[in-house]
């Protein structure tokens, strides 16, 4: 619209969509500082069951929290027994790898990572190995994969696309071990 020589803009009311805050999982690494109180200042990374070991506090549990989350804690815990009013800051300095690996008839079989914070489709993984070979077999893949502490084998088709036939959507997570086998003669 021109109103006397000036465009204006009409506005849309497109919902804007925040992106999901980074959750800590083990192997993240974290540095914890407190304002004024450099003996209390911590670089260290998640163990398995999701704590940290931090100065005066001890093993606290951040596993899950946000970063933002885990600074509360961190703060409350200093203040409840040490600290008045501690200033804290809480840092994400090192994500955690999510290695999956690509095996059989790809251009390059290796270990590769799931992107953080974003979904990986069997069809994607495959394609970050340099596709299937000459000899490989779309419909010949296999994923394992531990759930639950149990080995789970998965049969796929990456040409498949309907909703049932999980080709193109079949998501990788962190650990799975994708074989694409060779076509028969």
């Amino acid at each position: 619209m021109v109103l006397a020589g000036v465009v204006v803009q009409a506005q849309t009311n497109t919902p804007v969509t925040a992106e999901k805050p980074h959750a800590l999982v083990p192997n993240d690494v974290v540095e914890v500082k407190v304002y004024r109180q450099p003996d209390l200042e911590t670089r260290a990374r998640l163990a398995a069951d999701g704590t940290v070991t931090l100065p005066l506090l001890g093993s606290v549990k951040l596993g899950g929290l946000t970063a933002e989350e885990a600074r509360v804690v961190v703060r409350d815990l200093l203040a409840q027994d040490y600290l008045v009013n501690p200033q804290v800051t809480l840092t994400i300095v090192e994500y955690a790898k999510n290695p999956f690996t690509v095996l059989g008839e790809v251009q390059r079989p290796g270990a590769y990572e799931v992107p953080a914070e974003q979904a990986l489709s069997l069809r994607q993984a495959i394609a970050l190995a340099g596709g299937t070979t000459r000899s490989g077999a779309p419909g010949a893949v296999v994923v394992q994969r531990l759930e639950q502490g149990r080995k789970k084998t998965y049969r796929l088709d990456i040409n498949a696309t309907g909703p049932d036939e999980k080709g193109d959507s079949f998501q990788i997570q962190p650990g799975d071990l994708i074989t694409v086998g060779e076509k028969a003669d």
